[in-house]
């Protein structure tokens, strides 16, 4: 054998004693499935494989699990702001509808208030009522319940 022969055995050697001196290969290798899979090589070589051949596809899957994960969790997020984006809008045509309303109903309001002060400006008001009964609105209302009487007499005989 060649000199190069021999080291890489040596090395294959030193790397098997590694690994079984392994506390938790020693421990496996102790198990009743350990000492099944050495007395059976052949049943040993074929998991093993199988557990090689099928790491690829299952990093695959796991990968594909994690990108889902994450792609659901930024769609969700998105979809929030979406939805969040669409409330604020909605919200600021509602309070602008609102405001713009408020404006309708106080200038009707206002130009209600203007025309009832200037009608009543042009109201005819008897000579004889002195600016302090205007003023305080005494002139418009009887003084007591005998000129209601009087009043109501007034216009039957009329």
């Amino acid at each position: 054998m060649s000199k190069e022969m021999k080291e890489l055995q040596k090395r294959w050697n030193s790397m098997m004693d590694a690994v079984h001196s392994n506390s938790h290969v020693v421990a496996f290798m102790n198990s009743r499935v350990g000492r099944y899979l050495d007395d059976h090589p052949f049943v040993a070589l074929s998991l093993l494989i199988f557990m090689a051949a099928s790491a690829l596809p299952v990093a695959f899957f796991l990968l594909f699990v994690a990108v889902t994960a994450v792609t659901a969790c930024v769609g969700v997020i998105l979809m929030e702001g979406f939805l969040i984006t669409l409330g604020g809008v909605t919200l600021f045509c509602v309070l602008g509808g609102l405001g713009m309303l408020s404006l309708a109903v106080s200038g009707v309001l206002s130009v209600c208030y203007i025309s009832l002060t200037t009608l009543l400006n042009y109201w005819p008001v008897p000579k004889s009522l002195s600016k302090k009964e205007i003023g305080n609105g005494s002139a418009f209302l009887p003084s007591s319940p005998l000129d209601i009487d009087q009043d109501a007499a007034n216009k039957k005989s009329e």
